[in-house]
């Protein structure tokens, strides 16, 4: 049986910030880590995600980032990742994808997708 993902770590300069804004954007659970930064918690089946404390600020767009999916409003949810602290950001995107592209607010841009890559 090949691997499969498990978690995703994503390097923060913000540890408060970055816990609060992806717990709530995700709905996942924050609880410490040995390693000094937060593990957020999922259903079960979901990847977790680490914030791990990062000595640097972003720097240029991502070459790994999340894509998130949904079972609803792909605007009212953007609408409320802008609350939580998220912004609309530049990737490169034509207007046409099937996405809109956010970032966190330290920077890291990640996709809320408007279709399910499965249901293709």
């Amino acid at each position: 049986m090949p691997p499969h993902i498990a978690q995703c770590t994503i390097d923060v300069t913000d540890l408060d910030l970055m816990t609060g804004f992806w717990s709530d954007a995700l709905g996942y659970t924050a609880g410490p880590a040995e390693e000094g930064g937060t593990h957020l918690f999922g259903p079960p089946g979901a990847p977790s995600v680490f914030l791990q404390r990062a000595a640097t600020p972003h720097s240029p767009k991502n070459r790994v980032h999340l894509d998130l999916i949904l079972d609803g409003d792909v605007e009212a949810e953007v609408v409320r990742l802008v609350g939580l602290g998220a912004r609309p950001t530049d990737a490169g995107q034509t207007g046409t994808e099937p996405f809109t592209v956010l970032a966190d607010p330290e920077g890291n841009e990640f996709c809320l997708l408007h279709v399910d890559p499965r249901s293709r």
